[in-house]
Protein backbone atom coordinates (compact mmCIF):
# COMPACT_ATOMS: atom_id res chain seq x y z
CA UNK A 1 0.00 0.00 0.00
CA UNK A 2 2.78 2.33 0.55
CA UNK A 3 3.74 2.36 -3.27
CA UNK A 4 0.27 2.48 -4.05
CA UNK A 5 -1.55 5.85 -5.40
CA UNK A 6 -4.89 5.78 -2.37
CA UNK A 7 -7.67 6.57 -4.34
CA UNK A 8 -9.93 8.77 -2.30
CA UNK A 9 -13.90 9.52 -2.73
CA UNK A 10 -15.72 12.34 -0.68
CA UNK A 11 -19.13 11.95 0.52
CA UNK A 12 -20.32 15.74 0.56
CA UNK A 13 -18.88 18.72 -1.61
CA UNK A 14 -19.60 20.95 0.59
CA UNK A 15 -16.88 23.64 2.19
CA UNK A 16 -15.59 20.75 4.60
CA UNK A 17 -15.60 18.06 1.82
CA UNK A 18 -13.93 20.35 -0.36
CA UNK A 19 -12.25 23.40 1.10
CA UNK A 20 -10.38 21.55 3.73
CA UNK A 21 -10.25 17.62 3.40
CA UNK A 22 -10.58 17.95 -0.61
CA UNK A 23 -7.70 20.50 -0.92
CA UNK A 24 -5.40 18.84 1.78
CA UNK A 25 -5.59 15.64 -0.06
CA UNK A 26 -5.11 17.07 -3.54
CA UNK A 27 -2.12 18.58 -2.10
CA UNK A 28 -0.55 14.66 -1.02
CA UNK A 29 1.29 13.32 -2.78
CA UNK A 30 0.53 9.77 -3.77
CA UNK A 31 -2.80 10.65 -3.41
CA UNK A 32 -6.06 10.87 -5.54
CA UNK A 33 -9.58 12.09 -5.75
CA UNK A 34 -11.40 10.07 -8.39
CA UNK A 35 -14.71 10.81 -7.42
CA UNK A 36 -16.94 12.73 -5.55
CA UNK A 37 -21.05 12.27 -4.09
CA UNK A 38 -23.55 15.07 -3.19
CA UNK A 39 -27.08 15.41 -3.66
CA UNK A 40 -26.82 18.56 -4.73
CA UNK A 41 -24.96 18.29 -8.68
CA UNK A 42 -24.78 21.82 -8.99
CA UNK A 43 -22.88 22.34 -5.65
CA UNK A 44 -20.72 19.17 -6.47
CA UNK A 45 -19.95 20.45 -9.95
CA UNK A 46 -18.55 23.59 -8.46
CA UNK A 47 -16.74 22.15 -6.26
CA UNK A 48 -14.85 19.57 -8.66
CA UNK A 49 -13.30 22.81 -9.94
CA UNK A 50 -11.51 23.53 -7.15
CA UNK A 51 -9.60 20.17 -7.12
CA UNK A 52 -6.99 18.65 -9.61
CA UNK A 53 -8.31 16.21 -11.97
CA UNK A 54 -11.42 14.92 -13.46
CA UNK A 55 -13.23 13.33 -10.40
CA UNK A 56 -16.58 11.58 -11.45
CA UNK A 57 -19.85 12.63 -9.93
CA UNK A 58 -22.16 10.84 -7.98
CA UNK A 59 -25.68 11.69 -6.69
CA UNK A 60 -25.68 8.85 -4.45
CA UNK A 61 -23.46 7.06 -2.17
CA UNK A 62 -24.60 3.54 -2.90
CA UNK A 63 -23.35 4.23 -6.63
CA UNK A 64 -20.11 5.24 -5.92
CA UNK A 65 -18.90 2.59 -3.66
CA UNK A 66 -20.89 -0.18 -6.45
CA UNK A 67 -18.66 1.14 -9.47
CA UNK A 68 -15.32 2.69 -7.77
CA UNK A 69 -12.50 0.93 -6.55
CA UNK A 70 -11.43 3.02 -3.43
CA UNK A 71 -8.61 2.57 -0.67
CA UNK A 72 -10.87 5.68 1.72
CA UNK A 73 -13.65 7.53 1.90
CA UNK A 74 -14.07 10.52 3.39
CA UNK A 75 -17.59 11.27 5.00
CA UNK A 76 -18.53 14.98 5.56
CA UNK A 77 -22.29 15.14 5.21
CA UNK A 78 -24.68 16.11 7.30
CA UNK A 79 -24.00 14.43 10.61
CA UNK A 80 -27.44 12.66 10.47
CA UNK A 81 -26.27 10.69 7.47
CA UNK A 82 -22.80 9.91 8.26
CA UNK A 83 -23.85 6.46 9.97
CA UNK A 84 -25.59 5.77 7.08
CA UNK A 85 -23.03 6.66 4.81
CA UNK A 86 -20.28 5.22 6.80
CA UNK A 87 -21.84 1.87 6.56
CA UNK A 88 -22.63 2.08 3.17
CA UNK A 89 -18.75 2.36 2.64
CA UNK A 90 -17.57 -0.02 5.05
CA UNK A 91 -20.01 -2.94 3.28
CA UNK A 92 -18.18 -2.02 0.22
CA UNK A 93 -14.80 -2.53 1.79
CA UNK A 94 -13.67 0.94 1.98
CA UNK A 95 -12.14 2.38 5.44
CA UNK A 96 -13.51 5.84 6.13
CA UNK A 97 -12.78 9.16 7.45
CA UNK A 98 -15.54 10.35 9.36
CA UNK A 99 -15.90 14.03 9.87
CA UNK A 100 -16.55 14.47 13.88
CA UNK A 101 -19.57 13.39 14.96
CA UNK A 102 -19.32 9.43 14.12
CA UNK A 103 -23.09 10.13 14.38
CA UNK A 104 -25.45 11.57 16.56
CA UNK A 105 -26.59 8.55 18.56
CA UNK A 106 -24.86 6.34 20.33
CA UNK A 107 -27.21 3.47 18.82
CA UNK A 108 -25.47 4.72 15.27
CA UNK A 109 -21.84 4.88 16.75
CA UNK A 110 -22.13 1.40 17.29
CA UNK A 111 -23.50 0.07 13.90
CA UNK A 112 -20.70 2.22 12.27
CA UNK A 113 -17.94 0.28 14.66
CA UNK A 114 -20.06 -3.43 14.68
CA UNK A 115 -19.62 -2.97 10.43
CA UNK A 116 -16.17 -1.92 10.71
CA UNK A 117 -14.95 -4.86 12.68
CA UNK A 118 -17.15 -7.46 10.40
CA UNK A 119 -15.83 -5.90 7.08
CA UNK A 120 -12.18 -5.59 8.92
CA UNK A 121 -12.06 -1.71 7.82
CA UNK A 122 -10.47 0.75 9.68
CA UNK A 123 -13.50 3.99 10.93
CA UNK A 124 -11.47 7.03 11.81
CA UNK A 125 -12.99 9.70 13.73
CA UNK A 126 -12.30 13.36 12.61
CA UNK A 127 -11.09 14.82 15.79
CA UNK A 128 -8.76 17.46 14.23
CA UNK A 129 -8.22 19.25 17.63
CA UNK A 130 -5.90 16.18 18.96
CA UNK A 131 -3.53 17.35 16.33
CA UNK A 132 -3.45 21.18 17.41
CA UNK A 133 -0.12 22.18 18.59
CA UNK A 134 -0.81 23.48 21.37
CA UNK A 135 -3.52 20.82 22.99
CA UNK A 136 0.18 18.31 21.80
CA UNK A 137 2.17 20.15 24.07
CA UNK A 138 -0.30 20.37 27.02
CA UNK A 139 -1.24 16.51 26.57
CA UNK A 140 2.67 16.14 27.19
CA UNK A 141 2.60 18.08 29.82
CA UNK A 142 0.13 16.05 31.50
CA UNK A 143 1.80 12.89 30.32
CA UNK A 144 5.12 14.07 31.79
CA UNK A 145 3.78 14.10 35.25
CA UNK A 146 4.43 17.67 35.72
CA UNK A 147 0.59 18.53 36.79
CA UNK A 148 0.56 14.96 39.01
CA UNK A 149 -2.78 13.49 38.67
CA UNK A 150 -4.84 15.49 36.98
CA UNK A 151 -8.25 15.57 38.61
CA UNK A 152 -10.47 18.79 36.97
CA UNK A 153 -10.41 20.37 33.41
CA UNK A 154 -12.88 23.16 32.68
CA UNK A 155 -12.82 24.39 29.24
CA UNK A 156 -15.09 27.38 28.00
CA UNK A 157 -14.75 27.94 24.39
CA UNK A 158 -16.98 31.07 22.99
CA UNK A 159 -17.02 31.12 19.56
CA UNK A 160 -18.36 33.98 17.22
CA UNK A 161 -20.78 30.91 15.58
CA UNK A 162 -23.99 32.63 15.19
CA UNK A 163 -23.76 33.17 11.79
CA UNK A 164 -22.45 29.47 11.64
CA UNK A 165 -24.60 27.71 14.16
CA UNK A 166 -28.15 29.57 13.66
CA UNK A 167 -27.57 30.37 10.04
CA UNK A 168 -26.57 26.57 8.42
CA UNK A 169 -28.45 22.98 8.15
CA UNK A 170 -26.96 22.76 12.28
CA UNK A 171 -29.85 24.66 13.60
CA UNK A 172 -31.69 21.72 13.85
CA UNK A 173 -31.34 19.06 16.14
CA UNK A 174 -32.48 16.36 13.71
CA UNK A 175 -29.97 17.44 11.51
CA UNK A 176 -27.13 17.46 13.49
CA UNK A 177 -28.12 15.94 16.52
CA UNK A 178 -27.64 19.19 18.62
CA UNK A 179 -24.74 21.64 19.43
CA UNK A 180 -23.80 19.06 22.22
CA UNK A 181 -23.28 16.59 19.79
CA UNK A 182 -22.13 18.58 16.83
CA UNK A 183 -20.10 21.26 18.31
CA UNK A 184 -19.46 19.66 22.06
CA UNK A 185 -18.42 16.42 20.45
CA UNK A 186 -14.79 17.67 19.85
CA UNK A 187 -14.10 19.17 23.20
CA UNK A 188 -15.68 15.86 25.36
CA UNK A 189 -13.16 13.86 23.35
CA UNK A 190 -9.99 16.20 23.83
CA UNK A 191 -11.22 15.73 28.20
CA UNK A 192 -10.74 12.08 27.74
CA UNK A 193 -7.97 12.38 25.47
CA UNK A 194 -5.93 14.14 28.15
CA UNK A 195 -7.32 12.14 30.93
CA UNK A 196 -6.09 9.38 29.49
CA UNK A 197 -9.38 8.20 28.60
CA UNK A 198 -11.76 7.32 31.18
CA UNK A 199 -14.86 6.04 30.86
CA UNK A 200 -17.75 9.19 31.65
CA UNK A 201 -20.24 7.91 34.02
CA UNK A 202 -22.81 10.90 34.30
CA UNK A 203 -23.50 14.32 33.01
CA UNK A 204 -25.49 17.55 34.01
CA UNK A 205 -26.24 20.21 31.38
CA UNK A 206 -27.84 23.32 31.19
CA UNK A 207 -28.35 25.20 28.02
CA UNK A 208 -30.93 28.26 26.39
CA UNK A 209 -31.39 30.11 22.73
CA UNK A 210 -31.07 33.25 25.14
CA UNK A 211 -30.30 35.41 22.43
CA UNK A 212 -30.16 34.54 18.74
CA UNK A 213 -34.26 35.15 18.81
CA UNK A 214 -36.62 37.07 17.38
CA UNK A 215 -37.09 38.81 20.26
CA UNK A 216 -33.32 39.84 20.07
CA UNK A 217 -33.24 41.40 16.56
CA UNK A 218 -30.49 44.35 17.18
CA UNK A 219 -32.07 46.77 14.95
CA UNK A 220 -35.63 48.50 14.39
CA UNK A 221 -37.98 46.19 12.08
CA UNK A 222 -40.53 48.39 10.24
CA UNK A 223 -43.90 47.62 9.94
CA UNK A 224 -44.74 45.37 6.71
CA UNK A 225 -41.17 44.93 6.04
CA UNK A 226 -39.84 41.72 7.34
CA UNK A 227 -36.68 40.61 8.47
CA UNK A 228 -34.79 37.48 6.21
CA UNK A 229 -34.71 35.15 5.44
CA UNK A 230 -31.21 35.43 4.11
CA UNK A 231 -29.09 37.74 4.55
CA UNK A 232 -28.56 38.25 0.96
CA UNK A 233 -32.30 38.96 0.93
CA UNK A 234 -32.73 40.76 3.77
CA UNK A 235 -34.22 44.28 3.47
CA UNK A 236 -32.10 45.18 6.77
CA UNK A 237 -28.52 44.27 5.06
CA UNK A 238 -27.34 48.33 6.23
CA UNK A 239 -28.10 48.38 9.18
CA UNK A 240 -28.28 45.00 10.78
CA UNK A 241 -24.62 44.35 12.68
CA UNK A 242 -24.40 40.74 12.32
CA UNK A 243 -24.97 40.81 8.64
CA UNK A 244 -23.03 37.96 6.91
CA UNK A 245 -23.72 37.94 3.31
CA UNK A 246 -21.56 35.02 1.28
CA UNK A 247 -19.85 35.71 -1.39
CA UNK A 248 -21.13 33.76 -4.46
CA UNK A 249 -18.84 34.95 -6.54
CA UNK A 250 -15.88 33.49 -4.88
CA UNK A 251 -17.49 30.51 -3.49
CA UNK A 252 -20.40 29.86 -6.24
CA UNK A 253 -21.26 26.62 -4.66
CA UNK A 254 -23.67 28.77 -2.38
CA UNK A 255 -25.61 30.86 -4.90
CA UNK A 256 -28.96 30.66 -5.72
CA UNK A 257 -29.06 27.96 -8.52
CA UNK A 258 -27.45 25.55 -6.37
CA UNK A 259 -30.16 26.75 -3.66
CA UNK A 260 -32.86 25.73 -6.41
CA UNK A 261 -31.71 22.07 -5.93
CA UNK A 262 -31.86 21.88 -2.37
CA UNK A 263 -33.24 24.84 -0.86
CA UNK A 264 -30.07 25.13 1.27
CA UNK A 265 -28.99 28.50 2.31
CA UNK A 266 -26.02 29.22 4.36
CA UNK A 267 -27.11 32.38 5.43
CA UNK A 268 -30.10 32.53 6.91
CA UNK A 269 -30.98 34.75 9.56
CA UNK A 270 -29.38 33.87 12.30
CA UNK A 271 -32.52 35.64 14.44
CA UNK A 272 -35.60 34.32 12.35
CA UNK A 273 -34.36 31.31 11.20
CA UNK A 274 -36.14 27.91 12.46
CA UNK A 275 -33.99 26.07 14.85
CA UNK A 276 -34.41 24.17 18.28
CA UNK A 277 -30.99 24.81 19.33
CA UNK A 278 -28.91 26.56 21.76
CA UNK A 279 -26.79 29.71 21.45
CA UNK A 280 -24.93 29.18 25.41
CA UNK A 281 -24.78 26.05 27.41
CA UNK A 282 -22.62 24.67 30.40
CA UNK A 283 -21.93 20.52 30.70
CA UNK A 284 -20.50 18.84 33.74
CA UNK A 285 -18.93 15.47 33.31
CA UNK A 286 -18.13 12.89 35.87
CA UNK A 287 -15.54 10.37 35.10
CA UNK A 288 -14.78 6.54 36.67
CA UNK A 289 -11.08 7.88 37.42
CA UNK A 290 -12.89 10.36 39.59
CA UNK A 291 -11.92 13.42 37.37
CA UNK A 292 -14.61 16.01 36.23
CA UNK A 293 -14.85 17.95 33.67
CA UNK A 294 -17.03 21.04 32.38
CA UNK A 295 -17.71 22.48 29.06
CA UNK A 296 -18.94 26.08 28.86
CA UNK A 297 -20.22 27.11 24.62
CA UNK A 298 -20.92 30.44 24.02
CA UNK A 299 -22.16 31.55 20.32
CA UNK A 300 -22.84 34.76 21.61
CA UNK A 301 -19.66 36.92 21.67
CA UNK A 302 -17.00 38.31 19.50
CA UNK A 303 -14.11 36.43 21.29
CA UNK A 304 -12.99 33.13 19.07
CA UNK A 305 -11.01 30.88 21.39
CA UNK A 306 -10.96 27.59 23.39
CA UNK A 307 -9.65 28.44 27.30
CA UNK A 308 -8.94 25.19 29.47
CA UNK A 309 -7.70 24.54 32.76
CA UNK A 310 -6.31 21.69 33.63
CA UNK A 311 -6.09 20.80 37.54
CA UNK A 312 -3.73 18.42 39.07
CA UNK A 313 -2.19 17.54 42.37
CA UNK A 314 1.06 19.24 41.80
CA UNK A 315 0.07 22.08 39.69
CA UNK A 316 -2.26 23.44 36.99
CA UNK A 317 -1.99 24.63 33.11
CA UNK A 318 -4.13 27.48 31.64
CA UNK A 319 -4.31 27.61 28.16
CA UNK A 320 -5.41 30.06 24.71
CA UNK A 321 -5.40 27.84 21.36
CA UNK A 322 -6.08 31.53 20.24
CA UNK A 323 -3.01 32.82 21.49
CA UNK A 324 -1.29 29.60 21.29
CA UNK A 325 -0.13 29.62 24.82
CA UNK A 326 0.33 27.36 28.08
CA UNK A 327 0.81 28.50 31.80
CA UNK A 328 1.90 26.31 33.78
CA UNK A 329 1.46 26.85 37.43
CA UNK A 330 2.95 24.47 40.08
CA UNK A 331 1.25 23.64 43.43
CA UNK A 332 4.34 25.00 46.02
CA UNK A 333 6.59 26.95 43.84
CA UNK A 334 6.22 30.39 42.67
CA UNK A 335 8.70 29.22 39.03
CA UNK A 336 5.56 30.05 36.80
CA UNK A 337 6.08 28.76 32.77
CA UNK A 338 4.65 30.33 29.96
CA UNK A 339 5.06 28.22 26.71
CA UNK A 340 4.44 30.27 23.43
CA UNK A 341 3.66 27.71 20.69
CA UNK A 342 4.83 28.27 16.94
CA UNK A 343 2.15 28.79 14.45
CA UNK A 344 1.72 26.08 12.17
CA UNK A 345 -0.44 26.82 8.69
CA UNK A 346 -3.43 25.33 7.81
CA UNK A 347 -6.73 25.20 8.71
CA UNK A 348 -7.87 24.58 12.65
CA UNK A 349 -4.15 26.15 13.80
CA UNK A 350 -2.74 23.26 11.29
CA UNK A 351 -4.72 20.34 12.59
CA UNK A 352 -6.63 19.46 10.18
CA UNK A 353 -3.11 18.65 8.25
CA UNK A 354 -2.31 16.71 11.25
CA UNK A 355 -5.67 14.73 11.22
CA UNK A 356 -5.35 13.67 7.27
CA UNK A 357 -1.66 12.85 7.13
CA UNK A 358 -2.67 10.40 10.17
CA UNK A 359 -5.20 9.05 8.13
CA UNK A 360 -2.95 8.39 5.10
CA UNK A 361 -0.28 6.87 7.33
CA UNK A 362 -2.67 4.26 8.48
CA UNK A 363 -4.25 3.36 5.07
CA UNK A 364 -0.40 3.14 4.07
CA UNK A 365 0.17 0.84 6.59
CA UNK A 366 2.05 3.14 8.93
CA UNK A 367 1.40 3.29 12.34
CA UNK A 368 -2.55 2.99 13.99
CA UNK A 369 -5.51 5.36 13.54
CA UNK A 370 -5.17 8.51 16.11
CA UNK A 371 -9.00 8.40 17.18
CA UNK A 372 -10.78 5.56 16.66
CA UNK A 373 -14.51 5.07 16.20
CA UNK A 374 -14.83 3.80 19.98
CA UNK A 375 -13.22 7.49 20.73
CA UNK A 376 -15.89 8.59 18.85
CA UNK A 377 -18.63 6.82 20.37
CA UNK A 378 -17.79 7.92 23.76
CA UNK A 379 -17.79 11.97 22.56
CA UNK A 380 -21.11 11.04 20.96
CA UNK A 381 -22.47 9.53 24.46
CA UNK A 382 -21.61 12.58 26.59
CA UNK A 383 -23.03 14.65 24.21
CA UNK A 384 -26.09 12.69 23.44
CA UNK A 385 -26.48 12.56 27.63
CA UNK A 386 -26.29 16.32 27.54
CA UNK A 387 -28.74 17.09 25.14
CA UNK A 388 -31.33 14.50 27.26
CA UNK A 389 -30.23 16.36 30.37
CA UNK A 390 -31.26 19.90 28.81
CA UNK A 391 -34.67 18.35 28.04
CA UNK A 392 -35.65 16.57 30.31
CA UNK A 393 -33.76 18.45 32.88
CA UNK A 394 -31.92 15.72 34.59
CA UNK A 395 -28.79 14.11 35.72
CA UNK A 396 -28.05 11.28 32.94
CA UNK A 397 -25.93 8.35 33.63
CA UNK A 398 -24.18 7.14 30.16
CA UNK A 399 -24.25 3.63 31.29
CA UNK A 400 -28.02 3.45 31.18
CA UNK A 401 -27.56 5.55 28.15
CA UNK A 402 -25.25 2.57 26.13
CA UNK A 403 -27.65 -0.03 27.29
CA UNK A 404 -30.61 1.56 25.88
CA UNK A 405 -28.54 1.61 22.46
CA UNK A 406 -27.82 -1.82 22.59
CA UNK A 407 -31.74 -3.15 23.32
CA UNK A 408 -33.52 -0.42 21.15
Amino acid sequence: MSKKIIKVGIVGAGARGIGCFGKLLDGTAGVEITCLCDNNPVRMEHGRKRLKGEQRLYAKPEEMFEKEELDAAVITSPDFLHEEHAITALKSGVNVLIDKPLATTVKGCKNIIRTAEKAKKAAMIGFNLRHDPTLKRLKKIIDDGTLGKVFLIENREFYDGGKTYMSRWNRKREWSGGLWIHKGSHDFDVFQWLLGFPKPVKVSAVAGLNVLNPQHIPFEVKKGKPVGPTCHECSYQKSCPDVAIYDAEKFPEWNDEARKCDDYSRDLCMYTSDKDVHDNGITIVDYDSGARASHLECFVTSLTDRLYTVVGDKGQAEVSLHDRTITVRPRWSGDVVTYKIAEVKGGHGGADTGLVYSFLEFIRGNGTTSSTAEHGMWATAVGEAAEIACREGKTVFVNELMKAACSS
